[in-house]
């Protein structure tokens, strides 16, 4: 198995890796399931590999497998903080069943939930931000110590996953083990009957796919075992999954987020205002000055979290007084615009000290972003791609000229510096 372990320790071309992830899938497609998950933690991944585990409705048939292959394999957990406490029981159920060594428990990062979901109720408006901050995000860097890393997903579960094979490649260059890929419903029920494993304790209540508890239902006869998780929505799934038709979820990656934060690209729970919004219900938004001062009572009502949009020509000193009401400020930087963007930004950070979010949205190309960050803003909304990678890359260009200086230390072109008056 020499050749296979090489698939993962060197790097190689991305279509000789693809060759390599079918011939896997060739050689070991007939296996059985446990025979897969050995095969992956003994001879593809010695070392290599974690398992992520939901400890759902068929986790058992997975962390069983697990118990036979390998007891002290570690096993993750993704503990967002919103799972039922029936689960939360489950899980120390399984550990002591199943003789399971090396379960963890991932939690999100305390500032994120601080930051982008301090009622707790982002799954409300923006499930998929939700799930972002309580899984992607805490997964990913776990991820990123292990070649591969190990699901319990099945082919039967959504039409979305029909064509899961037992190996995938991930946009990142690791292995996903589907060692359950082609698991039938009544192979998972017959598994558990056989082994005698303990039931998740809302699976005989109708619930067949078991996640968060607001985000999950009672699954009706007929209706697939995911038709139960964000019910109503275009949803799938969480966004853990990059799959093999790439149809259920974009990679586990910062390409498809705009907005650039403390060095990073990261997800956005704010969304634009639109003409239909409810301004006392609206959550996570960014309010026109015009709209906020038209309804301003039932905004000031709403304890929900909203922003404010600051366009050209609009005056901040409108709402000097109620400033506090928003965790963001975005200013509306149009293309070929003048400068009281610039303007309105230096007045919350220097005259109105507003200590949230001011960001810039709109035209944001690289040549601005160190002037907009002298003036005080401090997030970037990123549509074009060049100045993307400029901040990836942090080669955005130095500011020494000023025209309207910042502070004292600066001096503006053409003033001898010993006219300057101090402050």
């Amino acid at each position: 198995m020499a050749t296979l372990n090489m698939l993962h320790s060197e790097r190689k071309p991305d279509k000789l890796r693809s060759l390599g992830i079918l011939a896997l899938n060739g050689m070991f497609d007939e296996m059985d399931a446990v025979g897969v998950l050995r095969q992956a933690a003994q001879d593809i991944l010695p070392g290599d590999l974690a398992i992520v585990s939901s400890f759902g409705a068929d986790s058992a048939v997975l962390l069983h497998l697990v118990a036979q292959v390998d007891p002290s394999l570690p096993v993750y957990f993704l503990e967002t903080g919103k799972h039922f406490p029936e689960t939360l029981a489950y899980v120390e159920t399984l550990k002591k069943q199943l003789g399971l060594m090396n379960v963890i428990a991932i939690h999100p990062d305390p500032a994120d939930i601080k930051r982008f979901d301090p009622t707790g109720e982002l799954w409300e408006t923006d499930p998929d931000s939700c799930c972002h901050i309580r899984k992607t995000e805490p997964l990913e860097p776990i991820t990123e110590q292990f070649g591969g890393w190990v699901t319990g997903r099945k082919r039967f579960q959504t039409k979305e996953r029909g064509v899961l094979p037992h190996f995938e490649l991930t946009s990142d260059d690791r292995i996903k083990v589907n060692p359950l890929a082609y698991f039938s419903d009544a192979d998972v029920n017959q598994y558990k009957i056989d082994h005698g494993l303990p039931e998740h304790p809302l699976f005989s209540m109708g619930y067949k796919s078991i996640g968060c508890a607001p985000c999950t239902s009672v699954v009706a006869e007929g209706e697939d075992p995911r038709a139960g998780r964000w019910r109503g929505l275009n949803k799938k799934e969480c966004g853990i999954h990059f799959d093999f038709n790439g149809a259920i979820a974009s990679p586990m990656n910062a390409a498809k987020f705009t907005l650039y934060k403390d060095g990073a690209f990261i997800a956005d729970p704010f969304h634009a205002w639109e003409d239909g919004d409810d301004a006392a219900t609206a959550r996570y938004k960014h309010v026109p000055v015009t709209v906020f001062l038209a309804n301003r009572e039932a905004f000031l009502d709403n304890q929900a979290p909203l922003g404010l949009l600051v366009s050209p020509g609009e005056k901040i000193e409108d709402v000097e007084q109620d400033l506090s009401r928003f965790s963001s400020i975005a200013i509306k930087f149009p293309a070929f615009t003048d400068g009281r963007g610039y303007s309105t930004a230096r007045l919350l950070a220097e005259r109105y000290h507003y200590d949230g979010e001011i960001r810039a949205v709109g035209d944001v190309l690289q040549d601005q972003i160190p002037l907009m960050r002298r003036c005080g803003v401090n997030a970037f909304v990123v549509t074009h791609q060049p100045t993307r990678e400029a901040l990836e890359e942090n080669r955005l260009p130095e500011v020494a000229i000023f025209y309207q200086p910042v502070g004292i230390a600066e001096v503006p072109v053409g003033t001898r510096p010993y006219l300057r008056r101090a402050h």
